[in-house]
């Protein structure tokens, strides 16, 4: 049996965090419907028999009926392909989602929160999903496996550990006997072993760093073989700068436009002593850079002094410091704006 094996794609998330560019959410949205193509396309070309989504296809908050249409509609382009859904924590099976509602496309199982065992001529099927935002009960230490000597596969999704998310432990899962076990939830991959998160299907942001896409699976005879395949064109990357050198706010422009690499998206953080105050507007910024944080520290001599207007005002700013009437970055704020108010005064 053949499978591809997706999951946390969060069809039409917002991505408000991610950018201080208001259209990167618009571009990322498409890249979602891309990404969902192309995972078609694939099992469309390679007669891929089975796909395993686990969890999170979709946003419940934000998602819209046309999304649900999107997807239906790639899901009938390979009507030979048993499409097996476990709802997650940001989709679960609740009254009137669209996973309880919609007409779904003959090929398409949706799990609810009890588990439940699909037979098919190659493999047994096992899934279950959320019927809530959050989901605490154990439901992994019921399962028996009836037919131990045909593939069995199981599809959730939640986490290994302690949480509110569905928490399972790694050992209890394997000494179950599965051949694979499908889950979603931690939008990081990892596949060493046949438990195996794919990792988002497209980076989500910057706490999603790498590349990102699907597995691609194969068991005969028991025997697994699986490789990642690459779908998100994009990465996102963080990239330091250090300013220390930097005499101008033109020339941190420059040293940050050259930064340009295809189908990467950078956030830039700022480093060193800076010789001059940073604000600088995204809008002259190249596209490929979409956030800048500033981890800069101030190039400035602290002298308290009771005979000139700076070394009192430092004195004082000091106090209030020490007071912890001000925190550490006001503190700076403040000074900086004090050494280019009375730079000229000397102590």
């Amino acid at each position: 049996m053949k499978f591809v094996h997706i999951a946390d794609v969060h069809l039409d998330t917002p991505f408000k965090t991610i950018s201080d560019r208001a259209d990167l959410g618009v571009e990322r949205r498409l890249e979602q419907r891309k990404a969902l193509k192309k995972v078609v396309d694939y099992i469309k070309e390679n007669n891929i028999e089975y796909l395993f989504i686990s969890g999170d296809l979709y946003d419940e908050v934000y998602v819209r009926e046309s999304s649900i249409s999107f997807l239906n509609n790639l899901f009938k382009e390979i009507p030979n392909t048993k499409i097996y859904i476990a709802p997650g924590n940001h989709d679960p099976y609740i009254k009137n989602s669209f996973y309880a509602t919609y007409p779904w496309n003959e090929n398409v199982k949706i799990f609810t929160n009890d588990v439940e065992k699909v037979e098919n001529e190659d493999a047994n099927i096992y899934g279950f999903g959320f019927n809530n935002f959050e989901m605490n009960n154990n439901q992994i230490k019921d399962i028996v496996l009836d037919e131990p000597e045909k593939i069995n596969i199981l599809i959730t999704h939640g986490d290994l550990g302690e949480s509110r998310y569905n928490p399972m432990k790694l050992n209890e899962i394997k000494s179950k006997g599965f051949d694979y076990v499908a889950l979603g939830h931690i939008h990081k991959r990892d596949d060493s072993t046949n438990v195996v998160y794919p990792g988002s299907l497209i980076s989500l942001g910057f706490d999603e760093l790498g590349e990102h896409g699907m597995i691609v699976g194969e068991i005969n005879n028991k025997e697994l073989k699986k490789e990642f395949i690459k779908i998100d064109e994009r990465e996102f990357v963080e990239k330091e700068l250090d300013v220390s050198d930097i005499l101008s706010e033109e020339e941190l422009i420059e040293k940050i436009n050259s930064i340009n690499e295809e189908n990467k998206l950078f956030k830039i953080i700022l480093v060193g002593y800076r010789n001059f105050p940073i604000n600088i507007n995204i809008k002259l910024i190249n596209k490929n850079v979409i956030k800048i944080k500033n981890n800069t520290k101030i190039k400035i001599k602290l002298k308290e002094n009771n005979s000139t207007l700076k070394g009192i005002f430092i004195k004082k700013l000091n106090e209030r410091k020490n007071n912890n009437l001000i925190d550490e970055q006001t503190y700076e704020n403040i000074l900086e704006i004090a050494e280019q108010a009375l730079g000229k005064n000397k102590n």
